[in-house]
């Protein structure tokens, strides 16, 4: 009930008409155009790459260049500061940015073009492996995600609610995803966390040569949500996705696309344009662009919907 009434909420507000409305497309943007992603081998650096190919082809007198980043903390800082004009973030990384908490120092000038996807939280270990729950990850070796990802946001969070403490009680590693698949696989870490679409390219390479499960989470889901709120949804990841035996309880969080909130509002209109014109390119770039539906993409909450974006989905809207 309370996704439809967000959604419900959002599109009364984009179909509001306002001064920017008009006959008239806004002018094309021209320049450099970063979009700051992720790791390599998760599935914004392959979004992102598929995104920039996009703006590149369909803007003639702009270019588009994907920067590779730590992740979500990363990447919305990199916006705010306009290092990079475009960024992807889960939803629990915006809202602390925009409100200034912990890890951001201050309040970010960041706002939403799109909600994309919904991210999984992935606690990966060896077939093998005795760990069956984040409370058995106790004195492990555990790569909790990159420095600056969304990753260790949330990892950090779910080991918080199981009761343990990144510093104290496990060998805690900063490592990306691709980085995390290759200690896995050679045994010099017993577990990482990845917070990712479906499938992770990293995750499915390391299939190849180790035999490898997800641990279940549905023990720390209710205390994740009593605790950090409802941008947090019990969810599952299908055994199909990585030919697991059975599905697996996790957590799913969703992803947006973002800018600053000054970028010209023509700007942000052509990107969110493109973003859709494009989808099935995207696709080809990564499937969880098939989740890109418009009467969704409007649903960032907490973030405001950037004016430019909202013109397009009013003008776009049969």
């Amino acid at each position: 009930m309370r996704v439809a009434r967000l959604l419900a909420v959002a599109l009364a507000l984009v179909l509001l008409p306002t001064a920017c409305t008009g006959s008239d497309t806004p002018n094309r943007p021209s320049g450099e155009i970063r979009v700051a992603t992720g790791n390599p081998g998760g599935v914004y650096a392959e979004y992102g790459a598929g995104y920039a190919d996009v703006i590149s082809r369909r803007l003639p007198d702009a270019s588009a260049r994907v920067l590779h980043t730590g992740g979500s903390v990363d990447n919305l800082r990199q916006v705010d500061t306009g290092r990079a004009q475009a960024g992807f973030t889960l939803a629990d990384a915006a809202a602390d940015a925009v409100a200034g908490r912990a890890p951001f120092s201050r309040p970010l000038h960041v706002t939403a073009l799109a909600a994309l996807y919904d991210n999984y939280v992935q606690l990966v270990v060896r077939a093998d492996s005795p760990v069956r729950s984040t409370k058995a990850l106790r004195g492990l070796r555990v790569s909790v995600g990159a420095e600056g990802s969304g990753t260790a946001l949330i990892a950090e969070r779910i080991l918080k609610v199981s009761g343990l403490s990144p510093e104290k009680d496990l060998t805690s590693l900063r490592l990306d995803v691709r980085e995390s698949a290759t200690a896995l696989a050679a045994d010099r870490i017993d577990a990482f966390f990845w917070s990712g679409g479906l499938p992770t390219g990293a995750i499915t390479d390391l299939r190849r040569s180790t035999e490898i499960r997800l641990v279940d989470l549905g023990d720390v889901v209710g205390e994740l949500t009593r605790s950090y709120g409802e941008l947090y949804t019990e969810t599952t990841v299908p055994a199909v996705v990585y030919g697991a035996r059975s599905a697996v309880t996790t957590v799913s969080v969703p992803n947006f696309l973002v800018v600053r909130r000054d970028m010209p509002d023509s700007e942000a209109y052509w990107l969110t344009r493109l973003l859709f014109e494009g989808q099935s390119k995207l696709i080809r770039a990564h499937p969880e662009a098939r989740r890109l539906d418009r009467r969704t993409a409007i649903a960032t909450h907490p973030l405001e919907l950037h004016p430019g974006a909202a013109r397009w989905y009013r003008e776009s809207h049969p």
